[in-house]
């Protein structure tokens, strides 16, 4: 039976792709290059060429829909098909909730979109890139684990530019990712059906597609870098972790990631004090069996959860015991024997936290109802300051330090700083945004549409020129890294390792700030605190609160309260 619910849902996706299909019409529909013909071991696709230049291919299945008694399951093998798949549109979203970053697209946050049928991937290849064995990037993107897409990125520039193969992959998201529950585990048809992230499960599937197919379109199946922002770098450490990924990748790049796990036992909800375990989930929609669980409309099922700051509040990268570890993650990392060791970049932005707290009430107003100010800058620029350092010791200097103490010194830190955004009226992006989380992918790609119409001010003219230079040496440094494991550029210094005492980094930013440089240091829990203790304008015990908001990982929030004496 369909509910009232259910029948909305599908109005704001029908309403959303004739809204798609409308602006295809007004653009002119991409058409088919015979050229672009491939043959995959499930049959024959045909894509594209973009205004880039680039042979791009999109949507295509790398394995079957989730849906129904597919749900929670390790992902299946994608059907087959006869004569030539167009691939030429992107595949529905995996299904989630809106949130605010929707607003560009005219959405609302909180309404339901996507599909369970959504395990794809596009493919963007330099034009002559058929017949060659060019190194393959593969982007997770981001979004919390609860939300995002991989449409969001245009891997063209990147692939043209640097001559390289960039695939961008979709994985499950939300609870439909990452669910632990014993009445699943207890119908597992197969080993892998009895873990709790399906979301890596449905990465591991792309990769073995990639390895079987990549060639065709003219990758190096053998030379693969795994790479993602966010979410999507905290995805990567846990293809690092998992046993079940080993081969399958050879170079990883970790744009500010995480490398926290959740225990097992929380995730399902019997014990802990998580938000939303599964236990509780299936109490609300009152399932009780797998049948029942598979069962649950997907509207419904997602509405049953609290949601946290911003994105929906669901216990993720879940220590398994099949996918990942039963330990926690970062524990896999003190010895080459218990994660793929291979070539790493790992960093963070110089401003993380802004991009969070831009709209939070108690730190900013706005004036007219529009222009954003800070209420008082140098406590938002305290409070964002201390809370990005958590995040970068925990995403860099914490594991970087460990990997090294286990002899893995293949490691290159870095840290974005640009912070050159406009302003209008009020609004200084440079001081309420600075160099903000995600700020790092427009110059990696080379795409400077990050904010929507935001875009005309973040990114003005008089700035393009120091763009588009720190864009050239970026993306020259990520390409070298994935086609031998040394980040190097021409038109910047030479980057050395982490190291094995005190650290170092390369600092990223346009010229007229500075331009790039090797930095030496590193940053610790420690030194954390005890700053913290020693600022007389910030209240200690709001710094650590917030950084327990935000899910920094129990060790991590248990040192600072007892450090700051804040309970």
């Amino acid at each position: 039976m369909t509910t009232a619910t259910e029948t909305f849902a599908q109005k704001v996706q029908q309403t959303q792709r004739g809204t798609i299909r409308k602006w295809f019409r007004r653009r002119g529909a991409p058409s088919a290059v015979p050229k672009t013909m491939r043959t995959t071991t499930h049959g024959v696709v045909v894509g594209l060429v973009a205004d880039t230049g680039a042979h791009v291919w999109r949507g295509i299945p790398f394995a079957a829909s989730t849906a129904g008694a597919n749900r929670w399951r390790a992902p299946q093998p994608a059907p087959a098909w006869d004569g030539v798949r167009k691939a030429l549109e992107f595949a529905d979203r995996c299904a989630q909730l809106t949130n605010e970053f929707d607003a560009d697209e005219g959405l609302g946050p909180g309404l339901v979109i996507g599909s369970e049928d959504c395990l794809a991937l596009d493919i963007y290849a330099p034009p002559e890139a058929h017949g060659e064995s060019l190194p393959v990037m593969v982007w997770i993107h981001g979004g919390g684990n609860v939300w995002g897409r991989s449409s969001k990125c245009d891997g063209g520039r990147l692939a043209c530019e640097q001559n390289v193969l960039v695939v961008a992959v979709q994985y499950r998201v939300g609870p439909l990712g990452w669910f632990a529950h014993e009445a699943l585990r207890a119908d597992a048809q197969a080993p892998e059906d009895g873990a709790a992230c399906f979301a890596t499960l449905d990465l591991i599937a792309s990769l073995k597609w990639i390895r079987d197919n990549i060639a065709e379109f003219g990758g190096d199946p053998n030379n693969v870098t795994v790479f993602g922002e966010s979410a999507g770098g905290h995805n990567v450490v846990t293809l690092l972790g998992s046993p079940l990924a080993k081969g399958l990748f050879h170079r990883a790049i970790i744009q500010s990631g995480a490398f926290e796990s959740t225990p097992l036992a929380a995730a399902e909800g019997t014990e802990g004090d998580l938000l939303n375990p599964a236990r509780r989930i299936a109490e609300t929609v009152g399932a009780h069996t797998a049948d029942e669980l598979r069962a649950i409309p997907v509207d419904r099922l997602l509405h049953a959860y609290t949601r946290g700051p911003g994105f929906l509040d669901v216990p993720r990268v879940i220590q398994d015991g099949v996918v990942l570890p039963s330990e926690p993650l970062l524990d896999a990392f003190a010895s080459k024997k218990t994660f793929n060791a291979v070539p790493l970049m790992i960093g963070t932005n110089r401003d993380e936290m802004k991009l969070f707290y831009i709209q939070n009430e108690t730190m900013t107003k706005k004036k007219l109802g529009v222009f954003v100010v800070a209420r008082d800058q140098k406590n938002y620029d305290s409070l964002t300051g201390y809370i990005t350092r958590a995040w970068r010791i925990r995403a860099v200097d914490e594991p970087a330090r460990i990997m090294a103490a286990a002899g893995h010194l293949n490691v290159h830190a870095y840290r974005f700083d640009w912070d050159d955004g406009g302003r209008v009226l009020w609004t200084n992006f440079q001081k309420v945004l600075g160099a903000a989380h995600g700020f790092e992918i427009p110059f990696v790609f080379h795409r400077f549409q990050h904010l929507g119409d935001a875009d005309r001010v973040l990114f003005q003219k008089k700035t393009k020129d120091d763009r588009e230079r720190l864009s050239r040496t970026m993306g020259a440094y990520w390409a070298s890294f994935a086609r031998d494991g040394v980040p190097s550029s021409h038109d910047g210094p030479s980057w050395p390792h982490y190291g094995n005492s005190g650290g170092c980094f390369l600092r990223l930013d346009a010229d007229s700030d500075g331009g790039i440089e090797v930095v030496h240091g590193s940053d610790s829990l420690q030194a954390l605190i005890e700053d913290v203790n020693a600022d007389p304008h910030v209240d200690r015990c709001l710094v650590v609160n917030e950084i327990g908001r935000w899910m920094f990982g129990r060790p991590i929030i248990e040192k600072l309260r007892a450090g700051t004496g804040c309970e």
